[in-house]
């Protein structure tokens, strides 16, 4: 129970911190079109469906069958990748624990306007740190932010190794790299979560953007 609190506690603060500002007399301009007439122009709703796990989980691989599988249905997905967003808007950063905070903030921010937006914000990102995903979590309206957590064992992800992270990482070449030398938080309370079979079998691409549509489709987020 105290740890229950303690957490609340912490996830108070954080929501604190989330809605503090540096600039000063700046005003929220707000326009005669909004997110509702948004969302009935594209027949649904807006939220943001961030994807965490490991490196090698299957993050962009669900992300990419999400937004597919979206499309088939004619509703309007965006995803942001972490790896591609470092080619741009987080260019800057790199992956000391502040930088690693500020990329998940940026991205949050950026998710929360599609979300406005009356997009499906599609998220995939390691995102390690379980503070930094909930900053993103308190960034939107109840119910908006869906966290889906790739749980899938480092012994898998490191199998697999599809850029070749893990096999630098063991050899010393990359340091602060998650799941080897710095750590992965995983979430307490995530909306869904995706892992293998009993079996050991993996669930396919198909399958687990499945998962995720219906639960967008049981919450009422593909229409409006």
């Amino acid at each position: 129970m105290e740890t229950f609190l303690m957490y609340n506690i912490r996830l108070g603060n954080l929501f604190a911190m989330a809605t503090l500002s540096n600039s000063t007399n700046i005003f929220w301009q707000d326009c005669q079109i909004g997110r509702p007439e948004r969302q009935q122009l594209l027949n649904q709703k807006g939220c943001v469906v961030w994807i965490t796990g490991l490196s090698g989980s299957g993050k962009s691989t669900l992300a990419c069958s999400l937004s597919r599988e979206l499309y088939s249905r004619g509703k309007l997905s965006y995803v942001l990748d972490g790896d591609n967003l470092r080619h741009g808007l987080n260019k800057d950063l790199g992956f000391k624990t502040d930088d690693r905070t500020e990329n998940i903030r940026r991205t949050g921010e950026v998710a929360k306007l599609f979300a406005d937006a009356g997009l499906i914000c599609v998220a995939s990102l390691i995102s390690p740190y379980r503070r930094d995903r909930d900053t993103c979590r308190f960034m939107l309206p109840d119910r908006n932010f869906i966290e889906v957590f790739m749980n899938m064992p480092l012994e898998l992800c490191e199998a697999r190794d599809p850029k070749g992270l893990y096999k630098l990482a063991r050899a010393g070449k990359i340091k602060g790299f998650t799941g080897i030398d710095d750590p992965y938080e995983p979430p307490i309370n995530c909306e869904i979560e995706i892992k293998q079979e009993d079996s050991g079998v993996c669930p396919t691409p198909t399958l687990m953007a499945g998962q995720v549509v219906t639960y967008l489709e049981k919450e009422g987020f593909l229409e409006h």
